[in-house]
Order: structure tokens, then sequence, then C-alpha cells
């Protein structure tokens, strides 16, 4: 991998370039060889567009493997009731230090609170889609929506910097739908300062992110009846934390 400053040491290449994993080439017909030919193109950086920072699902996959098995600010290892709530602890842990790193917040974010967010958003089912008919509507783990994805890619959108460059497909990885779920977490967060003109705590992130800010903020039915699951779970896993 080529040397240099790099966005995050987990990172493969220097800033406005990305990682591709090596892949069969075709050569096309020529004169020398009318026949084409198969290749392989090893591991390489390429180029961004924009030259800004862009996350491309092979490396997003390959940081994974490379660095999560082995971290110390795991989640709590409860499975707050689900078959598989144990199942994506390296994950949530992982991008949650990636993401705090990267973006480098005043208060970090907590990986309890993410593994609260998945089991309250999709029970921590990987290919949960809120709308059946609906391709578009929220999916995985997190529950991105499609147009959400497209938003965690768009060079001239509201993200400024830090993109994920994803397919709907991806969003079926759990490894994915993490590392997107968790970067839109922190632009809900920004949007919510926004919103209120001051600070706000992650929990109020969380409610910006489930659409019911000011519900919350007022205690509202509504605000209690979306928040309560993620604020249930979260108060049991920081309370394992504690023991």
């Amino acid at each position: 991998m080529e040397k240099g400053k790099k966005i995050h040491p987990w990172r493969f290449c220097p800033p406005g370039r990305h990682w591709v994993k090596i892949h069969p080439l075709h050569i096309p017909p020529s004169n020398k060889n009318p026949a084409g030919s198969e290749t392989v193109r090893h591991e390489h950086c390429a180029d961004n567009p924009s030259g800004k920072d862009q996350l491309y699902p092979d490396e997003i996959s390959e940081i994974a493997n490379q660095y999560f098995l082995k971290l110390e600010n795991m989640p709590c290892s409860i499975p707050l009731g689900f078959d598989s709530g144990n199942r994506f602890d390296s994950f949530i842990s992982g991008w949650t230090k990636y993401w705090n790193d990267v973006l480098m917040p005043t208060e970090p974010l907590d990986p309890n609170l993410i593994k609260a967010l998945i089991a309250s958003e999709s029970g921590f089912n990987p290919l949960e889609l809120a709308d059946k008919k609906n391709s578009n509507s929220a999916r995985g783990l997190t529950q991105v929506t499609n147009d959400t994805r497209k938003i965690l890619g768009n060079e001239k959108g509201e993200l400024k910097d830090h993109y994920l460059t994803l397919t709907k497909k991806n969003l079926n990885d759990p490894n994915i739908n993490i590392a997107a779920g968790v970067r839109w977490l922190f632009q809900k967060k920004k949007l919510a300062e926004g919103q209120l003109g001051r600070s706000v705590s992650w929990i109020e992130a969380v409610a910006k992110y489930k659409s019911v800010l000011k519900d919350y903020i007022n205690s509202t039915p509504k605000g209690k009846k979306n928040m309560g699951p993620f604020l249930k779970y979260l108060e049991e896993l920081k309370s394992c934390k504690k023991t």
C-alpha cells in the first residue's frame, strides 16, 4: 500500500484515494492479441473523483477483517433477548471507534448506544426491511434508507467530507450497514444541533435519527413510544457495564 498520511491508521491509502482489492481484469482484443485475455489486477489505491475522503465496500470489509478482532472497547455482551444480540459486537465496536477517531466529537460515541439503537431498529436482523413492498425503505441492522445511502455518497450534498459509496445491496451486509449507520448518526447529531441551536446529547441524536427529536424533548406519547425500547436497551447495557 502507498505510504503517507492517512485519514485513519486503519486505512490503506492516502487522503483522496480509495483501496481496491485484487480482482480479475479483462484485456480487450488488440492487433497483437485478437482474442483478448484475462489477467489479475492486484490490490491498489485509486483516485477519488472529488479528491475527498471516500470509503468503498472493499475497504470497509478489509478494515473489519484486519482490525476488529482484538478491540478493547466492546459493547456489553448481553443479547438483550435476541438470538443474534451479540453477533455484531465487533462491528459495533470497530465502527464506533473509527468514526470517533475520524470525526472527533467532544463527547465520544459509546458502542453501547449503537448496540441499543440496532436492537430497537432491527432486532439484530441484518435483512430487516421496514416496508416489504418497498425496496427503498429502511433496511438492515441500523435501518438505513436508500435515500440516506445516496446522501452518504453524495459529494455535492449535505455531507462535506468522509463519504461512503455503497449500493442498496451493500446495506444487507452487517459490517457495511453498521459503518453507514454510525456515520449517519454523526450527521444526525450535527443536524439536531443546527435545528436546536445548541449542543445535543447522543440520545437526542438518536431521537433525530428516529425522526422524533421534538417529540422526545417534549415528552409526547409519540416520543416515548419511539424512544422507549431504545432507552430500555441502553439502560440494560449500561447496567451491565457497571458490573
